[in-house]
């Protein structure tokens, strides 16, 4: 299998200061670790970002856009744009991917219930093999449930469409030098 790193929505404005994502530190530096893990091995690293329309916390060109510093993207990376919670809808991310030969994808970041939840399983849904880094995505209370409760809820849920392991379970395997 060909896999990638997919990183969805780790932007500048998910950590605000007056509404930061749970645990967002937790996140970065588990997010840093994969990162290292995936391009120590060779496989891709595909950033997912999200454009919202002016006004909007993610509104595109503003410093909130950005992705976070600590995991900025290296130049072989991909950054696919998006406007949906949906990584594949109108978007290059599935025509990126055959063009790599990718087949499983990683799956980590921002927003847990909402972007996270329809990639994974869009994902599935077009037949890629889906490993949801349990400990690698996160999101806010809501008025019913904490963060955590919804975290923890995915993470089962997910299971019907992708393999869940914490990141210290993941292994990237090495990709051939001709591969990449």
């Amino acid at each position: 299998m060909n896999s990638a790193l997919v990183i969805i929505d780790v932007q500048k404005g998910m950590f605000l200061d007056e509404a930061p994502v749970f645990k967002g530190e937790d996140l970065i530096s588990t997010l840093q670790t994969l990162l290292e893990k995936a391009r120590a091995t060779g496989i891709s690293v595909i950033y997912i970002q999200h454009n919202a329309p002016a006004g909007k916390p993610l509104e595109y060109g503003t410093e909130a856009w950005e992705i976070h510093d600590d995991i900025k993207p290296i130049p072989k990376d991909l950054v696919i744009q998006k406007t949906t919670p949906d990584s594949f809808f109108n978007t290059t991310f599935e025509s990126e991917l055959n063009n790599l030969g990718i087949d499983h994808l990683y799956l980590a970041g921002i927003q847990t219930e909402a972007c996270v939840d329809t990639t994974c399983r869009s994902a599935f849904g077009k037949g890629y093999k889906v490993t949801l880094i349990s400990d690698a995505h996160s999101t806010w209370d809501s008025g019913e449930l904490t963060a955590q409760q919804i975290i923890n809820h995915h993470n089962g849920v997910l299971r019907w469409f992708a393999d869940v392991y914490p990141s210290s379970k993941v292994k990237f395997e090495a990709v051939e030098p001709h591969q990449i």
